[in-house]
């Protein structure tokens, strides 16, 4: 799957523009140290921080994405960051355990 695929599977809003990359799976967390400390490079990271650290740590693992949950969106400068790192942001209504749902179902792990 690519992160363009999952955007309209999931029905996320977009950030940012489209950069479209594979998925290879999920990390959820809302702590940047956890991130940095056990994500992967192709997941897609799920969280519901929106801070310019979020975009430091997504872009130093190399994940595909970011979805924010809740309907939390990032401050203008964040979206400059994750747009000069090619990181697509995602924002959705619904809650992580939601998201985490959804990813299952359409394959993601």
């Amino acid at each position: 799957m690519t992160t363009k695929e999952l955007a309209e599977r999931l029905e996320l809003k977009g950030l940012t523009r489209m950069f479209e990359k594979p998925v290879s799976g999920v990390y959820i967390s809302d702590m940047v140290s956890d991130v940095i400390a056990n994500a992967k490079a192709g997941n897609v990271l799920v969280t519901l921080q929106v801070h310019n650290n979020v975009i430091a740590a997504a872009n130093l693992v190399d994940v595909s994405a970011i979805v924010i949950t809740r309907g939390r969106t990032l401050p203008t400068e964040a979206i400059s960051l994750a747009e000069r790192a090619e990181i697509p942001v995602f924002t959705t209504s619904m809650d992580s355990w939601q998201v985490a749902t959804r990813l299952y179902e359409a394959g993601i792990r």
